[in-house]
């Protein structure tokens, strides 16, 4: 039996049509960019700022030449792209800044970078290079996948086997329990929102398409209806629900893996939400006589019509069916807030100072993620994150550390040694250096140290801010000039100091 409802604009909100399939253009030219910024902006010695993303104007073809395109929605068209520099192959999503005439285009596609920036590092969801501005569009430059849709592949594969379907939704719900774990309700999830890494068989899977995403605000009652008919939760409709939504939503892909057809459907939109605001699940007919008991106890537990009594994402992943030929939960997964507080861990304390200082000054919109996932993690409300708490945190996000390792992570993210992790620390050590790239976020933290405005941290400068924290010895100051004083004058200019703030190390 395969699927009997086709595929919708991933871009697109709600609208389903019974048709084939239109074949994409393979060869559509890419969109034209200037070379060079208006003149009015050659006048200022100081670079042109895009109203979009607040970033000097960039000519995205400087650096990446931009090829066939692959794929279109109703916000960008995204084409391949390969960076000149180092060859690499990317995705680039192009957004016409005419699409973001109004104040609420430019704050949704500012959120998208935001939560694409949250989430980077996670495994299943797609990695993201940057984002770019130049006088006609805005660049999202994201990881490759080169294996198409999974939408795609049910078509052509039809209806999984259970061994099969546990692989992969292990890999859809990892997703949902990741995102709600960070703070992030997805608010679209559907098979076409889910690339196949690589073309082969057993290629993981990459969630991508964050463009109704939205950062989770406890208590906050969402309204907007959002999302693509068929995986619509009922409360969406209701117009009242919070992120069980895309528990739903995952329920619905894995009734549609098992059985080939989604479980709420009809001829027209309208019926379909009609279907779903019903609720009423059918698990009898052909083929699910077939279909394990257990198979069926999650997709029950999954459309659980109350989202009061929905199964969680971190509840699904522990249910005996998903260890049916699933990825085996022994298995260690560096989660992207694991990998950050590691490079966290390498820095030297200079470096690591500055960063609790633009921790300090991010807005509150900065840090919508980087807070759910704090109060995630500080299980007693407390206001600090303990070891037991750090070492249970990290174990929910598939992290298998050994003891010492948590006890390294621990003390590096401890700045001021009081043994626990408080609120600013944990923002520190595990924020995204995108944030770097804000010119008044280094200016900042610049400013800090340089008490006396002179335009150059001195080492008595240096030492009485490390003093603070308990890190002003004579050899901590020595590794740290020794590190960023690169033209050895014995103090460190803004540029130096900008310098070691964006090195990866």
């Amino acid at each position: 039996m395969g699927l009997c409802f086709s595929k919708s604009s991933p871009d697109s909100p709600a609208h389903c049509h019974y048709q084939q399939l239109p074949k994409r253009n393979q060869h559509a030219p890419h969109p034209a960019t200037p070379s060079a910024s208006p003149s009015s902006s050659s006048s200022s010695s100081h670079p042109q700022l895009g109203p979009i993303l607040g970033k000097p104007y960039f000519d995205i073809k400087t650096h990446y030449t931009l090829d066939k395109e692959l794929g279109r929605g109703q916000f960008g068209t995204t084409y391949l792209c390969t960076e000149k520099l180092t060859g690499l192959k990317y995705a680039c999503k192009s957004i016409s800044r005419r699409k973001m005439s109004s104040r609420k285009g430019i704050d949704d596609v500012k959120k998208e970078i935001m939560i694409l920036q949250h989430l980077t590092g996670q495994p299943n969801i797609v990695e993201f290079k940057g984002a770019y501005e130049d006088w006609h569009h805005v660049h999202l430059v994201m990881e490759l996948c080169s294996g198409g849709e999974l939408f795609d592949r049910i078509i052509a594969r039809g209806v999984y086997c259970e061994d099969e379907a546990a692989v992969i939704f292990r890999q859809v719900v990892n997703v949902v329990h990741v995102c709600h774990f960070m703070g992030v309700m997805h608010r679209d999830l559907k098979p076409e929102n889910f690339l196949l890494a690589t073309r082969h068989p057993n290629s993981p899977l990459k969630a991508m398409n964050f463009g109704l995403s939205v950062f989770i605000e406890p208590g906050k009652e969402y309204k907007e209806v959002v999302g693509s008919a068929y995986y619509m939760a009922p409360e969406v409709l209701r117009r009242n629900y919070g992120k069980e939504i895309d528990v739903w939503s995952a329920g619905v892909i894995l009734y549609i893996l098992l059985s080939g057809v989604p479980p709420f459907w009809a001829g027209n939109e309208k019926g379909i939400f009609d279907a779903v605001l019903e609720g009423k699940l059918d698990l009898e007919s052909q083929p699910w006589p077939s279909i394990s008991a257990a198979a069926k106890d999650l997709i029950r537990k999954m459309l659980a019509y109350d989202p009061k009594k929905r199964i969680t994402a971190t509840d699904a992943l522990e249910h005996p069916w998903m260890k049916v030929g699933g990825q085996s939960s022994d298995k260690p997964i560096d989660s992207a807030v694991l990998i950050r507080m590691k490079q966290f861990r390498a820095m030297n304390k200079m470096k690591k100072l500055a960063l609790k200082v633009i921790a300090q000054n991010l807005s509150e919109e900065d840090i919508k993620g980087l807070k759910q996932m704090f109060h995630n993690m500080d299980t007693d409300n407390s206001g600090t994150i303990t070891l037991e708490e750090l070492r249970a945190g990290l174990s929910k996000l598939g992290s298998k550390l050994n003891e010492s390792e948590i006890r390294q992570l621990m003390d590096a993210a401890d700045v001021d040694k009081n043994g626990t992790i408080d609120y600013y620390e944990f923002i520190t050590a595990t924020m995204h250096r995108h944030r770097l790239e804000k010119e008044e976020n280094l200016f900042k933290a610049f400013q800090y140290f340089d008490k006396d405005n002179s335009g150059h941290i001195t080492r008595e400068e240096l030492r009485q801010a490390l003093t603070e924290y308990g890190m002003g010895d004579e050899a901590t100051i020595d590794e740290v000039i020794d590190d960023v004083d690169t033209d050895k004058d014995g103090r460190i200019s803004y540029e130096e100091f900008v310098a070691m703030m964006k090195n990866a190390g």
